[in-house]
C-alpha cells in the first residue's frame, strides 16, 4: 500500500489540490508518528496558524484499520499507522515481487537519453572519468528499473587535431607490435611525446594528417580505425567491471556530416552573426556570453556539434528528457547550446537536462593532469581489490572465491565512493575509507547481506521455512527496519526525479543500519517463540532482497559470504 497516497485521500480537498502526498514526511521521533504532514505551506490558503490548522484537521479526521491514530503538535499532523498490517503488507510486497522489489512503469512510454562518460579515443580512463561513468550508469539503470526507455550515449571523443598529432607520433616512433602488446598505454605515450618533442615541422605534419582523415585517405583513416579498436578494447574491460554498459558508441566524428544542417538553420532564422571573422549567435540580452558556432578559419567547435548532436538524438530517439552527465566545468557551455536551440524554436530543449558534478582527487591531492601525468581509474580499482583481498583473508581466511568476493567489495568501494555524496561536490577519494567495514560504505552494506545470506543459510540447514501466518507483536527495531524497506519504491522515484543516485546510496546505508540493531537486539534463530522466528527470518530475507535491489541499480556486487 501507498501510505502516503492514503493518507492523502483522507485529507479535505482543497488540501489534495495541493499535491500533500509530496508533503508528507517521516517524523525524527518514532513516538510523534510514522507519518507527519507540515502544515505551515497551507497558512496562506486557509489564513490561519499552522498549529490551529493541524488541530482542526486532527479533530475532523477518522481513524481507521489502517490509520490507528491522528495528532496535531507543534503544526505537524501526525499520523500512526496499524504496524502489524503495515508489516505484513510490507514483507508480503517484497518477498513476492523479490528482485522487480521497487521497479515501476511510471516511465512506461516515455524515453530518456543519457550521454555519459565520453572517453577520447587513444587515452586511458583516468580518475577524471569516474563520477560521469558511475553516475551514468546508476541513472541508466535507475530509470530502466522505473519502467523507461533508456538509451546510453558514449559520445566518444574521436574527433580534433590530437589524432592527426597521434598519427605523426606513431610514423616517427610507434611500434605495432608494441601497441597491441600494451595497447592504449602505447598509444597514449607517443602522444605525450609529440607534445613534448614535437618540432614545428612534426606540427605541420600532424595538421596534414587531421586533413586527411577528414578528407577520407584510406591510410590516415585506417591507422585511426586501429587507434579507435585498441581504444574500445580497453575501455571495456574498465566498462565490465563497474558493471556499465551502451547502446550507442556514437561520437564527435559521427556528427561531422550533420552541422551543415544546423549553421544553414541558424542562418535563415537570423540567429548566426559575424563577430571578428567568427560566426557566433549572440546570447548577450539573456546574460551570457556569445556561443562560438564557427572560428574565424571555418572551424567547427564543441557547440557546433553539440546542437547537431541534441537535434539528432531528438529526431532519433524522440527522447521525453536528454540528460548530460559532465563536469560542472561546463555549466555555460550547455547553458548556451540550450539557448541557442531554444532560439532555433526547440521547444523540445526545455528537454535538455546538464547533470553536472563535482570532482575526483585522492588523498595526496592526485588527480588528472596534462603531460602524462595522471591516475589511471584501472589503476585505482586495482588497488582497491587488492586492498580488499588483504582485508578479506585478514578477516576471514578460510573464504571461498576470495579473489571474486574481493572484486565485488573493491570494485563496490569505488563506485560508492564516487556515489554517497552528492554529485556535484568534489570527491577526496580515501581507499582506507571507502574498505572500512564499520563506515557508511559499500562494504557495510555487503556485509549486511552476507550477514542476512548467513543467517538464512542456518535456517535452511535447519530445515526452518519462514512462511510467517501472523504478524507478532512488533518490537520497535523490527518497525524501524520495515518502515526503512518499505521506502525504497519512493526513494528510487526521488533519485531519477533529481538526477541524485547519492538518494540511493545513503538508502542502503540506513537500510543497513537498521537491519543491524535488529540483529543485534532481537533474537532470530533463537527467537522466543516460533511465530516470531519465521516472520524475524522473513523480515531477514527482505532485508537481503532490498538491499540487494539497491546495490545492484547502483552498479556493486553482492557476496554472499565475505
Amino acid at each position: 500500500m501507498d501510505y502516503k497516497a492514503y493518507i492523502e485521500e483522507k485529507l479535505p480537498e482543497e488540501l489534495r489540490a495541493e499535491g500533500v502526498k509530496d508533503l508528507i514526511v517521516t517524523p525524527p521521533d518514532p513516538a510523534m508518528g510514522d507519518f507527519a504532514l507540515p502544515c505551515f505551506k497551507f497558512a496562506k490558503l486557509f489564513r490561519k496558524s499552522p498549529a490551529v490548522i493541524a488541530e482542526e484537521l486532527a479533530k475532523t479526521l477518522q481513524s481507521d484499520d489502517v490509520i490507528s491514530e491522528i495528532s496535531a503538535v507543534n503544526g505537524y499532523l501526525n499520523f500512526k499507522i496499524d504496524k502489524r498490517g503495515f508489516a505484513r503488507e510490507t514483507l508480503s510486497r517484497i518477498l513476492t515481487e523479490r528482485e522487480k522489489y521497487g521497479a515501476s512503469e511510471m516511465g512506461k512510454g516515455k524515453t530518456i537519453c543519457i550521454d555519459y562518460s565520453s572517453v577520447n579515443i587513444a587515452k586511458p580512463f583516468h580518475i577524471g572519468h569516474l563520477s560521469t561513468t558511475v553516475l551514468g550508469g546508476a541513472l541508466y539503470r535507475i530509470y530502466k528499473f522505473l519502467g523507461y526507455r533508456t538509451v546510453g550515449i558514449n559520445h566518444l571523443g574521436d574527433y580534433g587535431t590530437q589524432f592527426g598529432k597521434l598519427i605523426s607520433a606513431y610514423k616517427h616512433w610507434g611500434n605495432r607490435e608494441d601497441a597491441e602488446k600494451r595497447g592504449i598505454h602505447a598509444v597514449n605515450e607517443l602522444y605525450v611525446r609529440f607534445n613534448k618533442e614535437a618540432t614545428e615541422e612534426m606540427e605541420q605534419e600532424a595538421r596534414e594528417y587531421f586533413r586527411l582523415i577528414e578528407s577520407g585517405d584510406r591510410e590516415a583513416n585506417e591507422l585511426f580505425e586501429w587507434f579507435k579498436e585498441l581504444t574500445m578494447r580497453y575501455v571495456r574491460t574498465i566498462y565490465d567491471r563497474l558493471h556499465v554498459t551502451f547502446d550507442s558508441y556514437a561520437g564527435e566524428r559521427f556528427y561531422t556530416d550533420k552541422m551543415q544542417p544546423v549553421l544553414d538553420e541558424l542562418e535563415e532564422k537570423g540567429l548566426l552573426k559575424e563577430s571578428q571573422g567568427a560566426k557566433i549567435v549572440d546570447l548577450e540580452p539573456y546574460g551570457m556570453p556569445p556561443c562560438l558556432i564557427l572560428r574565424s578559419d571555418g572551424a567547427s567547435l564543441y557547440a557546433t556539434r553539440d546542437l547537431a548532436t541534441a537535434i539528432y538524438r531528438k529526431n532519433t530517439y524522440d527522447f521525453d528528457k536528454c540528460l548530460y552527465v559532465v563536469a560542472y566545468q561546463q555549466n555555460l557551455h550547455f547553458k548556451q547550446v540550450f539557448k541557442v536551440l531554444e532560439l532555433m524554436g526547440k521547444e523540445w530543449a526545455k528537454d535538455l537536462v546538464h547533470v553536472a558534478y563535482g570532482m575526483v582527487s585522492l588523498e595526496d591531492g592526485a588527480m588528472s593532469t596534462r603531460e602524462g601525468k595522471v591516475v589511471w581509474l584501472e589503476d585505482v580499482i586495482s588497488r582497491c581489490v587488492e586492498k580488499a583481498l588483504k582485508v578479506i583473508t585478514e578477516k576471514n581466511p578460510a573464504l571461498e572465491n576470495k579473489e571474486e568476493v574481493a572484486e565485488k567489495v573493491g570494485v563496490g568501494a569505488v563506485v560508492f565512493g564516487a556515489l554517497y555524496n552528492n554529485k556535484i561536490k568534489d570527491i577526496v577519494f580515501s581507499y582506507d575509507k571507502a574498505l572500512n567495514f564499520e563506515g557508511e560504505t559499500s562494504v557495510y552494506v555487503q556485509y549486511t547481506c552476507a550477514r542476512c545470506s548467513s543467517v538464512l543459510a542456518k535456517a535452511r540447514a535447519e530445515g526452518t521455512d519462514w512462511n510467517f501466518e501472523e504478524i507478532p507483536e512488533l518490537a520497535p527495531q523490527e518497525f524501524e527496519l520495515i518502515k526503512e524497506l518499505a521506502l525504497l519504491p519512493e526513494t528510487l522515484v526521488s533519485a531519477a526525479e533529481k538526477y541524485e543516485p547519492s538518494i540511493l546510496a545513503r538508502f542502503c546505508v540506513d537500510a543497513a543500519q537498521k537491519f543491524n540493531k535488529f540483529y543485534i537486539d532481537c533474537k532470530i534463530l533463537q527467537a522466543e517463540t516460533e511465530e516470531k522466528k519465521k516472520f524475524r527470518l522473513a523480515l531477514t530475507e527482505a532485508t537481503l532482497i532490498t538491499l540487494t535491489n539497491a546495490l545492484t541499480l547502483l552498479g556493486i556486487g553482492v557476496p554472499e559470504k565475505m
